[in-house]
């Protein structure tokens, strides 16, 4: 019998790879583990759960229980997958790709998420978005032409306007400030 776990702040393959790790080392064996998601072969009693929980609190995770916080979580991981594939030249539409990639009306998962967050999915996808430019940007490795056909802007404008908006500076500004001024991804709202 195998058992589903729900893991917050998951935002990376590194997390990935400590969360089966730390699975492992306690004795279970994961059939699967992604971004916010773990499944393991054995049944989990209260008191491993429990271990498991303080285990996972100690690098940095939490063990989700309730159906919303899950429900959150995973819009917040197929946001953060969306945003980190290599490429996102192809128009995607927000609201139809949640929609399927959980099984639900995005006009649900909108409203769960703002009822739990205090704010917008929407929200959450520029902050990733901007978070992700800032990440290229510091490589130095494409133009802010390259940077925004990547991510999937209509324009160089339209990733400045919401870069600003977020960071309160435009990203050449951002560029000549040589700082890192990035958010890891589980501290970005």
């Amino acid at each position: 019998m195998s058992h589903e776990l729900f893991i917050k702040n998951m935002v990376c393959n590194r997390c990935v790879m400590a969360v089966d790790g730390l699975l492992r080392e306690n004795g279970f064996h994961p059939v699967s583990v992604e971004l916010g998601h773990a499944v393991v072969e054995e049944d989990i009693g209260e008191d491993q759960r429990i271990q498991l929980r303080d285990k996972l609190q100690g690098i940095g995770f939490d063990l989700l229980e309730d159906r919303q916080e899950q429900t959150i979580e995973k819009i917040k991981s197929s946001i953060i997958q969306l945003v980190q594939r290599n490429d996102m030249t192809e128009t995607i539409n927000l609201s139809d790709y949640l929609a399927g990639q959980l099984h639900s009306s995005y006009s649900s998962l909108s409203k769960l998420y703002s009822k739990v967050t205090g704010t917008t999915i929407e929200r959450f996808y520029i902050a990733q978005r901007v978070e992700k430019v800032k990440e290229l940007i510091t490589y130095d490795e494409l133009s802010l032409s390259q940077i925004a056909l990547r991510m999937g802007y209509s324009s160089v404008a339209y990733l400045s306007s919401q870069f600003k908006m977020v960071t309160g500076m435009t990203p050449s500004k951002f560029k000549s400030l040589h700082a890192n001024l990035r958010k890891s991804l589980d501290s970005v709202d």
